[in-house]
């Protein structure tokens, strides 16, 4: 790390300078060396923390411009809507590609960082992740998968999501999804619980997903937690469904959204 290097070097000058120089005593000397280790520390980390947050802050304003557009088209199509649903889902989905793709290219922005700041690389493997999940880029996914952090619920619901895709041992999943639950606060273990419980389902595990749910809700009030707890108590399993969390849910692409198309009517006079 450059920083933390000079940073070093910098509390030697101060020591040396305090000490030769100054003819400071043995002690004042290295509290100035560590003085100006520190001093020179904290500059650097909020000039770094600035300039690294404004060019977050520019992936974001791309997708957030992105988005901001696709509601305005689906607006129009309740206005009038397009042909089917299916062209609506692939113009959907080839906008947000077009959009997703200029937000990777801004992320390229932050490797010049990487020699400065702690673990940038995973970072950045991180936000690029997610984008591409977006897209449903699953070979980039499985390549950044491993230096990404699990640093967020949506992470690690999106990691237990992977691996049930590729069809991996339910007893690997289970331990991604205790990891992500053992550190989560009130509330946060909603979605990977919600993964994790749907998989079970579908994977013909309904005691272990009650099992599931019964732990996740000492940790949670969630209504969609709670509805699905009681469907499988009452052995309702097939009613089983994380539709309530909306987007959230959807996000993760192990189900579609139900779309309802609306018809315009005639009008006669």
């Amino acid at each position: 790390m450059i920083t933390l290097t000079v940073a070093i070097v910098a509390a030697f000058g101060g020591f040396a300078a305090a000490f030769y120089a100054a003819d400071f005593g043995t002690g004042w000397s290295i509290f100035s060396g560590l003085a100006v280790f520190g001093a020179f520390q904290g500059v650097c980390g909020v000039m770094l923390q600035r300039r690294v947050k404004r060019d977050m802050d520019a992936v974001q304003a791309v997708l957030a411009a992105g988005q901001r557009k696709l509601q305005e088209k689906m607006q129009r199509w309740q206005l009038r809507p397009p042909g089917s649903i299916q062209a609506a889902q692939k113009e959907i989905a080839d906008d947000t590609r077009v959009f997703v793709r200029e937000a990777l290219a801004k992320t390229e922005c932050l490797r010049k960082y990487r020699l400065y700041v702690p673990m940038m690389d995973r970072q950045i493997a991180t936000a690029q992740l997610q984008l591409n999940w977006m897209i449903k880029d699953f070979r980039k996914v499985d390549e950044l998968m491993p230096k990404a952090l699990l640093i967020d619920p949506t992470m690690s619901a999106i990691k237990i999501a992977r691996m049930h895709m590729k069809g991996e041992d339910s007893r690997d999943i289970a331990k991604v999804y205790g990891k992500a639950v053992r550190r989560a606060r009130y509330n946060g273990n909603v979605l990977p619980a919600a993964a994790w419980s749907w998989i079970q389902v579908q994977r013909g595990d309904a005691d272990g997903a009650f099992k599931t749910l019964t732990e996740a809700l000492r940790k949670s009030d969630n209504e969609t937690l709670k509805r699905n707890h009681a469907l499988l108590m009452n052995n309702r399993a097939a009613h089983f469904s994380n539709s309530g969390l909306g987007d959230q849910w959807y996000s993760l692409l192990l189900e579609e959204p139900k779309v309802k198309m609306q018809r315009q009517r005639p009008v006669y006079r």
